[in-house]
Parts: C-alpha cells; structure tokens; sequence
C-alpha cells in the first residue's frame, strides 16, 4: 500500500509466503493481480484473474480446469472487455448456440450466422434454425422451416407480404378455402435486420506500460530462469496459455462444435537463431529503479472549457453569454449600462449561447458532443489559440430591422413596427463592433430607435381610448414632437391634424397643417388637405376643448426613457467599453 514493490518482489522471490490468509489479504486490499503470482491452484487463479481483469491468464485456467460455469464466467467477461474472439471461443466450448448466433448477429457476421443455420438444420433443431433466418433475413428460408413444421398458414402469410408471389401462390393451391384473410389498406412492417455496415471485432485496447508485477513475477516457483539470466538462442515468439483469437474468429465453426477443440496449426521448430557480436565491453551502469515504473495508467490532464477561455479574456456581455455565463452578462451589463430588468434579454442570452455551438451526435447512445464556434475561424488558424465566440448579433442585421421598423411605420402596422424597433433596442448592448465609425453608427441608431418606440407606443395607447377625445388629441399632438423620418412626420401631422379638426379644435389644427406644408410634402393630396384645414380655421380660429399641450413651449430632450423596458432610471453606469480590439 506504500508503493514499496521492490520490497514486495524481494519477499516473493525469497520467501515461501503462500496461503488462503495472504491470498485474502491482498485480495480485500485491492492487490489480486499481486495475489495471482501466489497461487497455484487454476480454480483460485481463475477468480483472480477475472477480479484483476487478466483475461489471459483466465483463458488459460480456464482450458485447465474445462467445466461449462466458467467458460459462462469467462464469456461474461471477455464480453465486457470487448473481447469478442474470446467470447466466441467460450460459447463455442460450452456449445452454447443461441448466444453464439446472437454474438454473430451483432458484430455482423453473417457468413458464420450462415453456418449457424446449418448446423441447428443438422442438430433438427426447427427454433434454432427459425431464429438464424430470422438474423439474416433470409424470408425463404423462414417460409420453408414454418411449411415443414405444419404451419402453413403462418407460411402464407410470411410469403405474402414479404412479396414471393410464386410460394403464396402455392401454398394458397395447398390450404383451399382456409386461406387467411391479410387486413386491407395497412402497409406490413417486414420483419427484416439491418444489414451491417461493418463486421465488429474485438474492441481497440490502449496501450499502457507493463506493470511492475507483469513478466517479473509471472514464472515466479515455475522453474524460470533468474531475472538476470539472458536466454541467447531462443524462440522470441511469446507463448501464451490460450487460444489464437484470430484463428478462432476466423477458424471453422463446425469443426470447433463437433471435435470440441480448434484445430492448432503447426508449430515452427527453432528461433531466431541470432549469432553472438565480439563487441567492446560496456561501462557498468545503475539499473533503472523498479519503482520508475508504473502500472497505473494516468490520463491527459484535461484542458481548460472554451468557454471559460471565453470569459477570462473578454469583459463583452455578449460574449460572456455566449459562452453560457448569463450570471457574469447581467453584471457587466448592469456596471456599464445600469441595466435592472434583463427580462427582455434572455431570449437574446438564449440565442447568444445557442449559436455559439454547434452540436454533434455520433450514436443514439452516446452522449451529445457540443463543440464551440469561434468568429473568424480559419485552416490556418493556430490549433492551441481559441478566438473570440461567433456572435449570431451583429449590425448589419439590426439595420436591416431599422428597413423594415420604416416600413411597417409607413404601412400603419404600429404593433409590428413597435415589436421590431423593441428587438433592436434590446440587441444593441449585446453586439461588438470593430472600428470608432461603427460605435458612432450604433449610437445614432440609440436615438433613431428611442424615438420611433416612444412614439409608435403614444399612437398605440390613443387608438386604445374610445371614451377620451382630449386624451386622444393630446397623445397625437405629442407624436409630432418625436424626431421622425420626414415621411413618417407627414402622416404623423396629417393625423393629428384630422383628429383635432374633428373635434373642432381648429385653431390646433391649422397649427398642424401649417407645419405639414413647411415640410414640403410631395403626395399633393396631403398639401390640399392641409390648405383646406387652414382656409376653414381662418374663419373661426378657436378650440371647442382644451388641451394640456402647446406647441410653444419647448420639449426637452434627455429625460430618462423606460418605453423599451430597459430600466435605468437611478442605475450608475460605466458606459460603453472601448477596448484596442474591439470596442462595444
């Protein structure tokens, strides 16, 4: 347990330590590859060596002690390892049929699932020989074991909808009127396996060092030669005790069910034959230290997550949710914007972090592989150097949700346009811009957006009140005073114009229509209404109701603005971050 295996071989070479007390000790402390060099019984030696995992030294107690438990044992083993020449090798010696079709069945060996087939036809085995057809999808086969059996309807039917048009045939001629009835307008689902794509081995195993306690101590108190001795003249072909895995899988199943034994191939005599060199003697050096070496196998460190590479090297909101970190994004946010209700955002924190990954699914029972999409990835990017997470907001799009904001606007879609004009107020703290002319970009489209939404939600709420007109004329009035598109700013007057000349406010309207036609307005229907509202106000220049509203008095801008749902009111905030790479 001190790691002292030097002083653990000295005590195995020089002692005649043996028994049931040792063997259980390093047994219950987790040493039975130890204990395996111990004993010397094949049945110990066998539960040893499956505790351990050895399944050579298994195999070979197992062809010593040859009882039918622990061929099973050793199947269930070499099954687990994906071991499958061995597994095949012990449910050939246990003449276990079935499991040896099914292991035929699932690593798509269908030239040995043809010869399982023929030996449960010559064994008369008829569920046997039913199941081997069913693997290998041979229907005609099928239909010929269920004839001889005497099920022939059964027969029939798996002819019939199989398509083998000439046997139906001839066995509806043999059952006359009991013919079965197949249900009308329902496509049968064929009974038939997939066919592999590739004939399944043994498992790749990963190569690790020798253990301390492999080779040294295999042919400890076997007569083996000293650890010192140099075998010159020999044979360096390693004999193991157990069978040729490939000459088992590929060897002949008949031979092996019948005889009981694979037939061996003939074993050359002599070695190498290696001749000794007159070479210079060589300086004495120390020996290695037995400790140096290892038997535990310790695997690569893992690396750091993309995404906390993400975030360590970026003070980006968007970029931190990206990376999946939405708690360190809302921060950021609410230290540089003063930002309250992230409600509006998690769709956009959601999409943020979707889009940055891609994702890939190798079987149905392995585990999602998610792999992360850098921005500007290249061939020649160096592979240990991770950029900056792909971004799916950027402000080539948000302009073109400005086009459409316009045109929606244009076309009275105020709940549409309102939505649009919303979305880009809540991307824009979540984009990055790379130059001084793109910030200046972004900042225009701050105060082109805040208006639009200011007044698109005014005309909203006074198309709401019915029972209200002064409210209504009001809201109106101040739609107005928003900095809108020139076009947009017509049809704005236009409508305030109308609202307040229908209840007879007309002084208020001619307030409308004069500073409609200072704007020069090309559709000649909109100047002549506006002329006609001016010609009718000049004759009673009053107003019916009064408004809480003046066009005299100025409206100063730079209050805070809580419409887009972005509260800042009473935040303190860093501002935007310029940084000599990006700069938000």
């Amino acid at each position: 347990m001190k790691k002292k295996y030097d002083h653990v071989m000295s005590m195995i070479r020089g002692s005649q330590l043996c028994g049931q007390a040792m063997i259980a000790y390093l047994q219950q402390k987790g040493f039975p590859e130890v204990a395996l060099h111990f004993v010397k019984d094949e049945r110990t030696r066998f539960n040893l060596a499956l505790e351990s995992g050895n399944i050579q030294i298994a195999v070979a107690s197992a062809k010593e002690i040859d009882e039918k438990d622990h061929w099973y044992r050793l199947g269930v083993e070499a099954l687990r390892q994906g071991n499958a020449g061995i597994v095949e090798y012990a449910y050939q010696r246990t003449k276990n049929f079935e499991r040896l079709s099914f292991l035929y069945l699932i690593t798509g060996s269908t030239e040995k699932l043809s010869k399982m087939l023929k030996i449960a036809e010559v064994k008369n085995d008829v569920m046997g020989q039913f199941h081997n057809a069913l693997y290998l999808g041979d229907v005609r086969e099928r239909v010929k074991i269920l004839e001889n059996a005497g099920h022939l309807p059964l027969a029939y039917i798996t002819a019939s909808v199989h398509g083998l048009k000439d046997v139906s045939e001839r066995l509806a001629a043999e059952l006359g009127e009991n013919i079965p009835t197949l249900p009308e307008g329902k496509v049968p689902s064929l009974l038939m396996p997939p066919a592999p794509v590739l004939c399944g081995g043994d498992w790749p195993l990963l190569r690790v060092m020798r253990g301390i306690f492999e080779g040294g101590l295999d042919n400890i108190g076997r007569g083996a030669p000293d650890e010192d001795e140099e075998a010159v003249d020999a044979d360096w072909g390693e004999e193991l005790d157990m069978v040729d895995v490939d000459g088992i899988q590929n060897g002949d199943i008949g031979a092996v069910l019948e005889d009981g034994e694979v037939p061996e191939e003939n074993e050359e005599e002599g070695g190498w034959d290696l001749e000794d060199l007159e070479l210079p003697p060589e300086a004495d050096t120390p020996r290695a230290s037995v400790n140096a070496r290892s038997s535990v196998f310790v695997a690569p460190t893992p690396g750091m997550p993309v995404s906390q590479i993400w975030t360590q090297r970026s003070s980006l909101a968007a970029e931190h949710a990206a990376a999946g970190n939405f708690d360190t994004a809302m921060r950021l946010l609410s230290r540089q914007l003063g930002i309250r209700n992230f409600t509006p955002l998690r769709p956009m924190f959601l999409d943020l972090h979707t889009g940055s990954h891609t994702y890939l699914r190798a079987f149905s029972s392995a585990p999602v592989l998610s792999l992360a999409v850098e921005r500007g990835w290249s061939e020649s990017a160096s592979p240990n150097v991770r950029g900056p997470p792909a971004l799916v907001f950027n402000f080539s799009q948000l302009e073109e949700k400005l086009k459409a904001g316009y045109k929606a606007t244009t076309a009275g879609k105020f709940t549409e346009a309102l939505r649009l004009f919303l979305t880009i107020i809540h991307t824009i703290p979540l984009i990055v811009v790379e130059s001084r002319r793109e910030v200046d970009e972004v900042k225009e489209l701050i105060i082109i957006v805040k208006e639009y939404v200011l007044g698109l939600q005014m005309e909203l709420k006074r198309r709401e009140i019915k029972d209200n007109p002064v409210r209504q004329q009001e809201l109106a009035a101040y739609f107005t005073h928003c900095n809108l598109q020139i076009p947009h700013l017509r049809l704005a007057l236009l409508n305030a114009m109308t609202v307040c000349y229908k209840a007879k406010n007309l002084s208020t309207a001619a307030n409308f229509a004069r500073r409609l036609l200072e704007t020069n307005p090309t559709i000649e229907n909109q100047a002549k209404t506006a002329r006609q509202v001016l010609q009718a106000a000049e004759k009673n220049m009053k107003d019916v109701s009064q408004l809480n509203y003046d066009f005299r008095n100025p409206f100063v801008d730079g209050q805070p603005c809580t419409v887009c749902d972005l509260a800042v009111v009473g935040a303190d905030a860093s501002g935007l971050l310029c940084s000599p790479s990006q700069i938000r």
